[in-house]
């Protein structure tokens, strides 16, 4: 049995110095985000003393809150259907064989590889031409909005809810269901008190992945959307480009407080339930 050795000396702290620099290189610019978020000078890189009208002025705009607002509703909804196909796809691979099922595999895997302009193109073209189609066959005059952003989302984010689901699977003794089968009890009692219970973590961090990559997404949306919608990212985005002011500061603030809420929600979510996933 081979032990691990311990650095020793100068090697040592030069590894202690790199994990410090690691931190620093991550850490830093949130930190520095932060602090000039309350700062009063309307130059970024400014000090201008402590302030929270930056704040303030955030959630008395109209357009900011109606762009909070379109983000938390376009992530639910995508979020709720990712989790479920994504879910589905996943033990669709590891538990069952069918026809096409390698072709299968590699298409899930694309709205990962392909970049997200490329994506975002593909999409609005798709939802261009399919709108056109329900407007001549059906009369249904549908525009870009709401629909088309959430399932933008719920395109890309079914892949990444997939990946977690799948590791979760492969890490999963089969025989447990196949002992529950054996003791009469049918598919959807072995999936609900045998299999779904042990892939729930899986499953809680796929849903957290879909909905941050839906919350910080820009490409995308900006593509598909319609007049009417923005996303608190794209708003974001636009701010940049009448230029960049604290308001951009405390705005990225709420959403890195968001995130990180997300993210102590479900480390809380796994304790309650018995520690480490693999109990």
């Amino acid at each position: 049995m081979s032990t691990a050795v311990e650095p020793r000396g100068a090697m040592k702290g030069l590894l202690h110095l790199n994990g410090w620099l690691v931190y620093v290189f991550f850490y830093a610019p949130i930190v520095l985000l932060v602090i000039f978020s309350f700062s009063a000078s309307r130059n970024v890189g400014t000090w201008g003393g402590f302030t929270l009208d930056w704040y303030s002025e955030f959630r008395e705009s109209d357009n900011a809150r109606a762009a909070l607002s379109a983000s938390v509703k376009v992530a639910v909804v995508s979020t709720v259907v990712s989790v479920i196909l994504g879910t589905m796809a996943a033990l669709s691979l590891e538990r069952f064989t069918f026809r096409g099922k390698q072709v299968f595999d590699a298409l899930l895997y694309l709205p990962i590889i392909i970049p997200d302009v490329t994506m975002a193109v593909m999409l609005l073209l798709f939802f261009s031409e399919f709108f056109d189609v329900l407007d001549m066959v059906f009369g249904l005059e549908m525009r870009k909005g709401f629909n088309s952003i959430v399932a933008s989302h719920i395109a890309f984010s079914i892949s990444f809810v997939s990946v977690v689901v799948r590791a979760r699977l492969a890490g999963m003794d089969a025989k447990m269901e196949e002992a529950a089968l054996d003791l009469y009890a049918t598919r959807w009692k072995a999936f609900r008190f045998v299999t779904l219970p042990q892939i729930l973590p899986g499953i809680a961090g796929g849903a957290l992945l879909a909905m941050t990559l839906s919350l910080d997404d820009v490409v995308i949306t900006q593509f598909v959307t319609g007049p009417g919608w923005t996303t608190l990212p794209v708003y974001v985005f636009g701010l940049i480009r009448k230029g960049v002011t604290p308001l951009i500061n405390a705005i990225s603030v709420v959403m890195l407080v968001a995130s990180v809420t997300l993210v102590v929600l479900s480390l809380v979510a796994e304790r309650s339930r018995g520690g480490t996933p693999s109990q």
